[in-house]
């Protein structure tokens, strides 16, 4: 099973300006406590042991906070000089790793997938990605992702509204070897410029697949869905 993760903890949140201006994105408080509070402990709770935090924006808010509050984590920290796109930052931050396969997370979404069945999945095809899909009704936030039969991944859908689909929920799991192989720029976005431009490439052998896990999932980077963690959060 796999017990690391990287957390992409570099957003500037711009989109959340209006109400959450002087921390990085994941750090917003929610119902009393950093967002990122919450995506950590969900992780621990899910048998996670080792994270590495890309960071970069205000990186010492987030470095001081885990100090503080995180003393007994087993964690390291990348950090970006420059942003460097979410590729960029993940590439940087699998040289800290230690093991076959890593967990990615975004640090201002929480997606509440089960990790044992993203390793097993993962782990059964000899995924290079797997990524984890939310099934979504009328929303227009979000592309679409389509699955072929044996559940690797067909295409990717531009965003716009749908009645109803798959999203790409920003949880992967991947193969790090594979992975740094690839003969990729240091500052690149992980989305459109490795998953989408492989599935559209077509290569032979290819071997992203997703797997549909329909469980909670709050993204935070806009005021409307921020306002709503706080209010969910409230219960937890």
């Amino acid at each position: 099973m796999i017990k690391e993760v990287i957390v992409l903890a570099g957003g500037l949140g711009t989109r959340l300006r209006s109400v959450v201006s002087d921390v990085p994105k994941c750090m917003a408080p929610v119902a009393g406590k950093p967002f990122l509070h919450y995506l950590t402990d969900y992780l621990i709770h899910q048998g996670i042991n080792h994270f590495i935090f890309s960071v970069g924006y205000k990186h010492e808010i987030i470095e001081d906070y885990f100090h503080k509050n995180y003393a007994h984590l087993k964690y390291q920290v990348s950090l970006e000089n420059e942003p460097l796109g979410t590729g960029g930052a993940i590439q940087l931050a699998c040289k800290k790793t230690s093991g076959e396969n890593v967990l990615i997370c975004n640090g201002d979404t929480l997606y509440n997938i089960d990790v044992r069945k993203l390793s097993g999945f993962h782990e059964e095809n000899g995924a290079e990605c797997t990524l984890c899909l939310k099934p979504m009704k009328d929303f227009d936030r979000y592309g679409v992702v389509d699955l072929n039969e044996d559940h690797s991944v067909k295409s990717f859908r531009e965003k716009k509204y749908y009645k109803n689909g798959l999203i790409n929920g920003g949880v992967y799991s991947l193969n790090v070897d594979a992975f740094l192989k690839e003969e990729l720029p240091e500052r690149f976005s992980f989305e459109k410029e490795y998953l989408e431009k492989k599935i559209n490439n077509k290569k032979e052998n290819l071997k992203i697949y997703g797997l549909i896990q329909d469980e909670y999932f709050i993204d935070i980077g806009i005021p409307e869905d921020y306002k709503k963690a706080e209010k969910e959060f409230k219960s937890l």
